[in-house]
């Protein structure tokens, strides 16, 4: 397994027919040979082992609040879970392990270029049209007329998602208004501070469902995508710029929020990309705001689950700085 062999590394990649690896962390190394697989390497006995780090996508451990990049096993089956993930849309899967891999190296604006050429990839890919085909397309809700407000008081500008019927649905009016705020901020001389939040019982739910696949020119969506990219812009606003999270935090949800300098949330946050379900990766910038808040093994440990990410977590973890009410 470790001595190069390139025409087996076929084997080891989506098209080849086994997209994962689930290998033991403490003696697993990475072949010469070129492996798209997801490799997921595993420390059953909680021992930490020493592990060359860029070998492996996941690692998990039995240990209880490992270290970075460590992830608890929450039950002896999450390795398996993951791998099925993982087989159920390798596409997609193989895809986003690699786009963390390579945007790790890269610098913000060139990171989100790449991950928006992936997207629109995927956007054309087989996995997410069966997951637009057994969609259910009742749940669209159409966006406000002013789905943004904001307001400024003396040197910081307000700007709230404000859209409380769709739970601040992404949609496109809504990133449109949201990118002009900021791209305005930016060019303001007299540099104002920025908070952003939500209206309503969360944050966001993340890219509005019923817009998922309506575009039909996937270069053109790509060029746009990062010429408007809220993540872009936040971050370009630097330590001015802070986030306070309530809620659902889903998706685009969290993607442009971790581009923050400051993120603050309330007891009740919670945080989740379901991306890989829908054959597609974030869209909205996550696989370079939350990996570099986070780590792009644990980004991809929350792209394979799909599980919740509490706020408690979240601050251990580094996806928020700050829990309002703790100590």
């Amino acid at each position: 397994m470790n001595g190069p062999d390139h025409l087996d590394a076929d084997r080891l990649s989506a098209p080849g027919g086994e997209p994962v690896l689930v290998v033991d962390a403490a003696h697993w190394r990475r072949p010469r040979a070129p492996v798209q697989a997801v490799v997921i390497g595993v420390d059953k006995g909680g021992d930490l082992p020493p592990v060359v780090v860029a070998d492996f996508d996941l690692l998990l451990t039995s240990a209880v609040a490992p270290p970075y990049p460590w992830v608890s096993l929450a039950s002896a089956s999450d390795a398996d879970m993951l791998a099925t993930a993982v087989r159920q849309n390798p596409l997609a899967a193989t895809i986003a392990a690699q786009v963390l891999r390579i945007t790790a190296r890269l610098s913000f604006q060139d990171a989100l270029a790449v991950e928006s050429f992936a997207y629109s990839t995927l956007l054309g890919g087989s996995e997410f049209t069966r997951w637009r085909m057994g969609r259910d397309h009742a749940d669209t809700v159409p966006a406000p007329a002013d789905p943004l407000q904001i307001e400024r008081e003396g040197d910081r500008v307000i700007v709230t998602l404000n859209d409380p019927v769709s739970r601040n649905a992404m949609s496109a009016p809504m990133r449109d208004a949201l990118y002009e705020a900021l791209a305005n901020i930016l060019d303001d001389p007299s540099c104002p501070a920025v908070t952003l939040r939500g209206a309503g019982r969360c944050f966001s739910t993340g890219g509005a469902l019923g817009e998922f696949g309506s575009a039909r020119d996937l270069a053109e969506a790509h060029a746009v995508r990062t010429l408007h990219s809220c993540a872009r812009a936040l971050d370009a606003i630097g330590e001015r710029g802070a986030v306070r999270l309530h809620g659902a935090c889903i998706g685009s949800g969290i993607e442009i929020a971790a581009a923050a300098h400051r993120r603050i949330a309330t007891p009740d946050a919670w945080f989740q990309l379901p991306e890989i379900g829908m054959g597609l990766i974030p869209g909205a910038g996550g696989t370079v705001s939350i990996a570099r808040a986070i780590g792009r093994h644990r980004t991809l440990w929350m792209l394979l689950s799909g599980r919740r990410v509490k706020a408690a977590k979240a601050l251990e973890w580094g996806l928020v700085h700050h829990i309002e009410g703790a100590a």
